[in-house]
């Protein structure tokens, strides 16, 4: 008899938990990916543009041979998928990254410096520059790949050294920093020439982002040269250069023609002569009454985005606030608050030429570039331009625009099929027309300069920030994605382009904007509680297509409320009529959020003065055990708990780690008095993990983080067990089987992403994973659940197993040109022992029909097990049993007849059995 091991390990191409004791529980994704993620670079081979990468902001490096109709994973296996930059050589097929975004967003995520790869990214290396956290661009001398200038832009949150300009000539075993301005101010771009590798420009970006505010601009941005490749640099734009040279100096992208002629795009802060200035959100807060109700949404929004306020205000929220008044103090406090900002608007998007090698500069457009940048240019300001026509120009902001003279004047190309946020463009040299854009929805193609565009997102990239499933008998997986609104579709999703023959996507939307939290109504899935960004939230009834803005109102005599960008919210676990919704205040409503009333006073610090919300509830937990014992916690570092739904709250926090953010308190379903916290450094650039549990109502805390790495996003306590834990943090999945005492690496099956959100379907025990890059995966938990103390004290243990039912279609094709039906069951055995072991399979004659050795590894293994016997033993088989009629299969395979059978595992001087049965089939349809 022929041996073969089926072991779990050597099919499994991604596993990030090698030493953890569930490193064969493999995840699977689920998508979605019409929708892909933020791109922030490419790389092309100029001699086949077919074959190119993909950088995503928090996706990794992917690789595509066959022009974007699919892409390979190759930085699954790093240290971190956070991308920057990405440089390539394509003679020897090197390749470089460049780690942490750059874009300076409230999810731009550290990266771990320089890595690179010289086999096409089955292996990396670190080159260093680990607290560099965000390098926006890397260089490498073609005739010398041991010379590399590295743009590195420095921490997000906080000052540090390890910002500017960096050089090796060694590969990167050295570095050597040619460049530094200021511990506020970083490098965000870097070009340099092809037919002259001494000159070089670098733009340098001076801002400061803090969890209530972001300040990106400053009088330290500006543009430096080197006419020795990187060795020494001279600012540029001096005050007589012609280029702005002032505090308002945003962020700034170039692009280099040649060594005398490049372009710079800027964005420009300073303020708009009075004159010129039209502010549209001034004339619009003074329409009276309905009419103010009738403007259309997106123009007040769009409105709100040009004055700078989209980060703390939508729409919705002005309307509700002047409830048909425009006497209400929510408008005046705005208004008094925000007035400087109400007088003038920001120059913006601007561009500029130099013809002499940056000496002197020229602005070109010759018009305000509105509609482009509107207050959040930091995310932007990317330029290209044409190899060949210097004054052919490409500017990425919202939309994608394109100049043909210089950039006097641009349309816009991006077309319905392309996702707004541009964030890089590449022309082809050999052909003009043909142009690959980067944006926030993935990648797209063109070769007619924007006529027409090709949508390559085939991949599942989206970056959630919620997920949540309902309770149907296939059940549907909800997500929340950043810029790309709320999704649901089926669990079983498995990605192909199925669907482009059949017209519909197996996920659809829900609504759009930033994809926020969702809640369910259990007795009717077609009712689902979500929204957008800062409060935003709606009742949505699918088959009755109705669409209700639920947020609550402040009072007229109240200042408006404070929501946090997810603002959390809770349908009730006792009574689904019972909706919880948090700003500085807990919200409560007794009817699906037709109606509210506030059940706390501000539970947060009271709030700091910026242009970000903050002070702000941004997680709510409700005890499963007790009506009215609610816990909240917010940004500022508070948590807080009511045992009498309301009434009275006390702070629990006080002797807990201060000034972090609380992303989650988890009211525990198996104890009523315990509870678990989980803080978040992230916005102080600290990383550590911070994970508590309380065992009275988080009067006193215990810290349970060891083994746990990164910030922490999300904790689920499991649903069947309360001994196990499940953590997400900034860089993957952890378990816990002991109440927190010990974690392990629970990320077999992804790369290195961050998870910032977890959910138990329990009927089903499967674990749904909202990772921030890779979308959803979903793993089954089933097992796990059942390492009760008893089983983890035994030596080995087989789990129990799912009956069969035998069908005709075993080892037959429905048609010549599909694979046979090869059906299987893993089965699933947990080992305290590192040993080789035998696995054997017997009939109810106690005849043993199936028998193989395998390698034990401590945990949880498995072994796929395909229904097969070999032919001598199909031929004894006939021989022992007379009624046997065991035949050859259409795929040369003998399968197992009707029976019962007993798995039996040895190992050492230990033995274990578990049953199953094959039953005879009810129709011949049966598979």
């Amino acid at each position: 008899m022929k041996h073969i091991i089926f072991l779990f390990l050597v099919i499994t191409p991604l596993c990030n938990a090698q030493n953890s004791l569930f490193n064969q529980v493999k995840a699977t994704n689920i998508g979605p990916t019409i929708m892909s993620g933020r791109v922030v670079d490419v790389a092309v081979n100029p001699k086949n543009t077919t074959e190119f990468y993909v950088a995503y902001a928090s996706g990794g490096l992917w690789y595509t041979q066959n022009n974007g109709t699919s892409f390979l994973p190759v930085m699954d296996n790093a240290a971190t998928i956070n991308c920057g930059a990405v440089t390539v050589d394509w003679n020897s097929g090197t390749l470089w990254v460049g780690t942490g975004e750059i874009n300076a967003s409230r999810s731009s995520y550290a990266g771990v410096g320089v890595l690179t790869s010289s086999d096409k990214g089955k292996t990396w290396k670190n080159l260093g520059l680990i607290d560099s956290h965000h390098i926006s661009k890397i260089w490498v001398n073609p005739s010398n790949l041991n010379e590399i200038v590295v743009a590195a832009l420095g921490h997000l949150y906080t000052t540090n050294k390890e910002r500017g300009i960096f050089k090796s000539s060694d590969g990167g075993k050295s570095w050597q920093q040619t460049l530094y301005v200021a511990d506020d101010t970083g490098i965000v771009d870097l070009a340099v020439s092809k037919t002259n590798p001494n000159v070089m420009f670098a733009a340098s970006w001076q801002k400061d982002r803090k969890g209530w505010h972001f300040d990106g601009d400053g009088e330290k941005s500006g543009i430096y040269k080197s006419e020795d490749g990187g060795n020494t640099w001279k600012l540029v734009t001096t005050k007589e250069s012609g280029f702005p040279a002032n505090e308002g100096v945003g962020r700034i992208g170039l692009a280099l023609f040649n060594e005398k002629i490049l372009y710079a795009v800027v964005d420009n802060q300073n303020k708009r002569p009075k004159a010129v200035s039209k502010n549209k959100l001034t004339t619009l807060l003074a329409t009276p009454g309905d009419a103010f109700q009738a403007i259309p949404n997106k123009a007040l929004n769009q409105a709100l985005k040009e004055s700078g306020f989209s980060e703390k205000y939508r729409a919705e929220n002005i309307k509700n606030w002047l409830e048909n008044n425009n006497s209400s103090p929510a408008l005046k406090s705005f208004l008094d608050a925000n007035k400087a900002l109400f007088e003038t608007e920001v120059i913006g998007c601007e561009v500029y030429k130099s013809e002499d090698g940056g000496t002197t500069w020229k602005k070109t457009n010759t018009n305000y570039i509105d509609d482009m940048y509107y207050t959040y240019g930091y995310y932007f300001a990317n330029i290209s331009v044409d190899a060949t026509d210097q004054n052919r120009l490409y500017i990425g902001g919202v939309p994608l625009l394109f100049s043909k003279d210089s950039g006097k004047t641009f349309e816009a190309i991006s077309k319905e099929n392309v996702h707004a946020d541009h964030h890089v463009t590449w022309i082809n040299p050999e052909n003009q027309n043909h142009i690959i854009n980067g944006n926030d929805g993935g990648i797209n193609i063109s070769y007619d300069n924007g006529a027409h565009w090709i949508k390559c997102n085939n991949e599942a990239l989206g970056q959630l920030y919620a997920v949540n499933v309902d309770d149907q008998e296939k059940y549907n997986v909800y997500g929340g994605m950043q810029d790309n609104g709320v999704w649901f579709g089926p669990n079983d999703f498995q990605q192909n382009v199925a669907w482009h023959q059949e017209g519909k996507y197996p996920y659809q939307e829900l609504i759009g904007g930033d994809g926020m939290q969702i809640q369910i109504d259990p007795r009717n899935p077609d009712v689902v509680f979500t929204g957008y960004q800062f409060g935003n939230y709606y009742r949505i009834h699918q088959k009755e297509g109705k669409v209700d803005f639920i947020s609550p109102k402040p009072a007229k005599d109240e200042k408006p409320y404070r929501f946090n960008w997810q603002t959390p919210i809770l349908l009730s676990s006792h009574n689904p009529d019972i909706l919880y919704m948090g700003s500085n205040f807990l919200h409560r409503s007794m009817n699906q959020g037709k109606t509210w009333e506030k059940i706390s006073g501000d539970l947060t610090n009271g709030g700091k003065e910026g242009n970000v919300a903050f002070g702000t509830i941004t997680t709510l937990s409700e005890s499963t055990l007790q009506f009215g014992l609610l816990y909240a916690g917010t940004d500022d570092g508070n948590i807080q708990v009511s045992k009498d739904g309301g009434v009275s709250w006390q702070l629990i926090s006080g002797n807990l780690p201060q000034n972090l953010w609380v992303s989650r308190v988890v009211a525990s379903a198996h104890k009523k008095e315990r509870v678990y916290s989980t803080l978040n450094g992230y916005r102080n650039d600290n990383f550590e993990s911070y994970v508590f549990v309380s065992e009275d109502f988080g009067a006193h805390w215990t810290p349970i983080s060891s083994g746990v790495t990164q910030a922490v996003n999300v904790l689920v306590e499991d649903t069947a067990n309360g001994n196990i834990l499940y953590v997400g943090t900034d860089n993957g999945l952890f378990i816990s089987i002991d109440q927190g005492a010990t974690w392990q690496n629970f990320s077999c099956g992804m790369p290195k992403v961050a998870i910032h959100d977890l959910k138990i379907q329990s009927r089903v025990k499967d674990l749904l994973v909202g990772t921030h890059g890779r979308a959803i995966y979903k793993v089954g938990i089933s097992k796990i659940q059942e390492l009760t103390t008893a089983i983890l004290a035994k030596k080995i243990h087989v789990f129990s197993m799912s009956d069969r039912i035998k069908s005709e279609r075993w080892g037959k094709k429905s048609y010549a040109w599909e694979d046979a039906n090869a059906p299987s069951q893993e089965i699933w055995f947990y080992s305290n022992l590192e040993s080789t072991a035998t696995i054997s399979i017997s009939n109810d004659q106690n005849r043993v029909i199936f028998q193989q050795n395998l390698e034990l590894k401590k945990g949880l293994n498995s072994f796929l097990y395909p229904y097969e016997i070999s032919k001598e033993v199909a031929d004894k088989w006939n021989k022992w049993d007379k009624n046997s009629a065991i035949k050859e299969a259409e795929n040369k395979r003998y399968y197992m007849p009707v029976g019962k059978y007993i798995v039996t595992l040895n190992a050492e001087t230990e033995s274990t059995t578990t049953a199953f049965e094959i039953t005879a089939p009810k129709n011949k349809k049966t598979y």
